[in-house]
């Protein structure tokens, strides 16, 4: 079959970024410690798009400074089919309702605990 790769969508801010919720559509913070390496390593395996809300060519550009643009093949603001997505605004369903009602009601993203 080749070198088929499934694609994984991972989220910008707060994944990839330090961000802390405090939104500026003009700026994106400052990398993550270990997203280099965590996008290099996944990149092997898998093919990596970038989903987010802001400005594509200001994603684009986030990318290219921070040396991250060789391991990602798009950009985009559409959940589009993947293998997985990775974000920090996320609940993974277990198939129990009442657990996920739960979780709804007390989540926080990691940058809030």
């Amino acid at each position: 079959m080749g070198n088929y790769k499934k694609t994984i969508l991972i989220d910008l801010d707060g994944v990839l970024n330090n961000y802390d919720g405090h939104f500026n559509e003009k700026i994106i913070p400052e990398i993550k410690h270990g997203a280099y390496e965590f996008l290099q390593n996944l990149s092997l395996e898998f093919n990596i798009k970038i989903f987010t809300t802001r400005n594509k060519l200001l994603t684009a550009k986030w990318l290219i400074d921070n040396n991250l643009n060789d391991f990602v093949i798009d950009i985009t603001n559409i959940k589009e089919p993947a293998y997985l997505y990775i974000d920090d605004r996320c609940i993974c369903f277990s198939d129990n309702y009442t657990d996920i009602i739960s979780q709804i009601k007390n989540f926080k993203t990691y940058w809030k605990k």
